[in-house]
């Protein structure tokens, strides 16, 4: 989370600064994202922080799509109710709005692999993000069991 603080001015922008919560949730947040290019960040929360993935195309919503999910710096748990404006300036500027939320039920979790059940208004069943190399993760949506 060091590094989400580093990049940004909080003086500047409405984003929460947080601290690490005590790890006990299991929610879910998807932010759309318009900031240089529009995309969607995955966040899940975990070990007292969101973890983070920007998914430009978005997350799949049938069984068997993929999608390019990015690893990006863990967030503060409070930005999980976050939405909008990052200004100018400030690294992810841009228009951030809540596009799902919910909880989810973790079913694995190795360092390469996270599968998962979410329980939101656009997203539900299970999921599956598994490691492609360095930062770069697959997010998949399962077929029905």
């Amino acid at each position: 989370m060091k590094i989400y603080q580093e990049k940004r001015d909080f003086t500047r922008t409405s984003e929460p600064a947080g601290e690490i919560a005590d790890g006990r949730g299991s929610r879910f947040v998807v932010q759309k994202h318009q900031a240089r290019n529009l995309h969607y960040d995955f966040r899940l929360e975990m070990e007292g922080v969101l973890k983070s993935w920007a998914v430009p195309k978005g997350p799949p919503v049938e069984p068997g799509v993929r999608r390019l999910a990015v690893q990006v710096e863990d967030h503060p748990v409070d930005y999980i109710d976050f939405a909008g404006e990052i200004p100018e300036g400030q690294y992810g500027a841009g228009t951030v709005e809540i596009w799902d939320s919910g909880v989810y039920k973790l079913e694995e979790h190795t360092p390469d692999r996270l599968e998962f059940e979410l329980k939101g208004k656009k997203l539900a069943g299970g999921y599956v993000l598994v490691r492609t190399g360095g930062k770069n993760w697959l997010l998949l949506k399962r077929k029905n069991k």
